[in-house]
């Protein structure tokens, strides 16, 4: 990734699926079963193209109620904005599309249990009668060892606006490998040491980010998280354990009655 800027067009489609259009390369679909990595970011894509760091911006379209659209991009990396998902919810809003999760009729559960556990990595979803959903992590970090949050529709905004984060002594690494080439103090929340590169817009900001990872993620199902009455239990994990779960859950998930 060279950090190239990118033009981003959403277009209404009656489609009933969320579909990218990079370089005017084969069409493809926001799904699990297009997901072809997980290092770092989501990367979604076909044989001919893809697009990456797709996860801030399929939450957006959970948090907005949006399951039908097409997404034209002229470079492959969906821009970063601010890190968080804010940007792009407060841009459907000013076109008029605002759908709160919470005024929907439409709710699903699961038929059974779906969990992934490996070692101290755990992700447990069950039926429940309204959503609710716990992350925790443990970081070597004096504010995110052994910590947790839990999302509910009032610290909702919070959660949109949380921004990506990562420990700033790995920074170099990862710009040698060709990754994070577009990260700054506006878009991405350092780890330094005990502190932070930047203040924080909220408590536990990386915890809600990772709450809001969480939702992007398990949208590609083609079922919004949002939408289920499920508790969502998850301790210490990441897009890849997030996918390997969601494919699970695709299989699963069933309308409520």
């Amino acid at each position: 990734m060279k950090n190239k800027p990118c033009n981003v067009t959403f277009s209404p489609s009656n489609e009933g699926k969320i579909r990218y259009f990079v370089k005017n390369s084969e069409p493809f679909d926001a799904c699990v079963e297009n997901v072809l990595s997980t290092d770092h970011c989501v990367v979604l894509g076909n044989k001919s193209s893809r697009a990456m760091l797709t996860e801030h911006l399929t939450a957006a379209l959970a948090f907005c109620g949006i399951d039908s659209i097409d997404i034209c991009m002229d470079e492959m990396e969906v821009p970063a904005l601010d890190g968080s998902s804010k940007k792009w919810v407060e841009l459907f809003k000013q076109a008029g599309i605002d759908k709160p999760f919470f005024d929907k009729k439409q709710y699903w559960t699961v038929s059974e249990p779906v969990f992934y556990l490996n070692g101290k990595t755990s992700l447990v979803i069950l039926p429940s009668d309204e959503l609710y959903i716990s992350y925790a992590v443990n970081y070597d970090h004096k504010d995110l060892t052994r910590r947790w949050v839990a999302y509910n529709p009032k610290n909702q905004e919070e959660i949109i606006e949380a921004r990506t984060f990562g420990f700033y002594k790995d920074l170099r690494k990862f710009q040698m490998l060709g990754f994070a080439q577009g990260v700054n103090l506006e878009n991405t929340l350092g780890l330094d040491g005990e502190g932070y590169t930047s203040d924080l817009k909220s408590e536990n900001e990386p915890i809600k980010h990772k709450i809001l990872d969480l939702i992007g993620d398990l949208y590609l199902t083609g079922v919004n998280p949002l939408d289920l009455k499920c508790q969502i239990l998850v301790k210490e994990a990441g897009h890849a354990v997030h996918i390997k779960t969601a494919k699970m859950l695709k299989e699963k998930i069933i309308q409520c009655e």
